[in-house]
């Protein structure tokens, strides 16, 4: 289906769903990447309420599945018909908000009417291993090794990160106990809930050793979890959300970047500036603020340089508490602020846009500006 070129195909998020999160090797363990992705997209398109038209395409991002035409395959799985195409795409951790900025282009280029979009990962069933993120002579490091270079150049103290994941834990939990995240959650496997958050302290984070590199500050406390987990989002162009009456989140702009891959966690600082610039907006307008949580240290230092108090941060929190199913976890940035600014209406019209942004291997980063539109529930 094509757009009538004399219509607004601004594009638009108009549904967003996903899977519960799930520690590699507990209850997602058996569920392939497809499966997952699968169970979102229904869910996402079933949202509508069967007033969508055909769907045009289906985009999925993988960091380390087990191969496969991911996007195709859930297509199919999801019962979406033959006719429709899949595309999978690799961005390392920022492919799942990569897929997601790829259906918003189609979209506004009027080549697309209805696109499926978001990301997918088991790490239970990924390769043993990992592909290079960078050639070797330019430096090919561990995350958690790039991790504590990002947090030691930053001064971001160990105390400071095992208070950062504490808190990214409590907030977790006391989302989960107020419903918070109800709407958002499609159960595969008989998995409701996300298994990873629990009760912390200090003290307790504070015992643990460095993971990764001798005399660190990073650790298992203050690292993200390794996962399993999907997330889809619908777009659609304005014309269309108008006439249906959906609310939703328009997407205002779009920032990628690349930096050092000794330093990748950084990727999120010059990617979301360059998506503030192109809207023409701060990180003061933004009300709703999402990061990727693969390291305390690592986002500290990158809120730390893009001025946003760490408290703004993922306030039901983050990949810290949740997981972090790679692949996914751009995608799962989505439908935390779509369950935010459109579900929950959790928004001060003073600072009315959203940004969700993540670094990636290999030093690169993807952001996105987001803005709430059409009638709130």
């Amino acid at each position: 289906m094509l757009n009538d070129p004399g219509r607004d195909t601004t594009p638009v998020v108009v549904a967003a769903r996903r899977t519960p999160i799930a520690t590699a090797g507990r209850g997602l363990a058996t569920c392939p990447p497809d499966h997952l992705a699968a169970a979102a997209v229904r869910a996402a398109i079933d949202d509508l309420s069967g007033d969508l038209p055909a769907v045009d395409d289906v985009i999925l991002g993988s960091s380390r599945g087990p191969g496969g035409a991911l996007g195709r395959l859930a297509a199919l799985r999801a019962g979406l018909g033959h006719d429709v195409p899949g595309m999978t795409v690799d961005r390392q951790c920022a492919a799942g908000l990569e897929a997601v900025t790829t259906a918003a282009a189609l979209v506004a280029s009027g080549q697309a009417v209805v696109v499926v979009a978001g990301g997918s990962e088991s790490a239970s069933q990924a390769p043993p291993g990992r592909a290079p993120f960078a050639p070797v002579d330019v430096g090919d490091p561990d995350m958690g090794v790039a991790a504590e270079t990002v947090a030691r150049e930053a001064g971001v103290a160990r105390e400071r990160q095992d208070a950062y994941a504490a808190r990214s834990h409590a907030r977790a939990l006391a989302a989960r106990a107020a419903g918070r995240f109800d709407d958002e959650i499609v159960p595969v496997a008989a998995v409701q809930i996300d298994d990873r958050p629990r009760a912390l302290t200090t003290d307790r984070l504070a015992r643990l050793r460095p993971a990764f590199v001798d005399g660190g500050t990073v650790t298992a406390g203050n690292s993200c979890g390794v996962s399993d987990g999907a997330a889809a989002v619908v777009v659609v162009p304005e014309w269309l959300r108008a006439e249906r009456e959906w609310p939703g989140l328009r997407v205002v702009s779009v920032g990628r970047a690349g930096v050092d891959p000794n330093r990748c966690g950084l990727g999120i600082v010059p990617a979301s500036t360059q998506a503030l610039q192109r809207a023409g907006l701060s990180t003061d307008d933004m009300g709703a603020v999402e990061m990727v949580e693969a390291f305390a240290g690592q986002v500290l230092a990158c809120a730390d340089s893009l001025g946003v108090d760490e408290r703004r941060l993922c306030p039901d929190g983050g990949a810290l508490a949740l997981g972090h199913p790679w692949g996914a976890s751009g995608a799962v940035l989505v439908v935390r602020l779509f369950s935010r600014l459109v579900r929950q209406c959790d928004l001060d019209p003073s600072t009315p846009y959203g940004l969700a942004a993540v670094a990636a291997g290999g030093g690169q980063g993807v952001a996105l500006v987001v803005k709430p539109v059409g009638p709130q529930p």
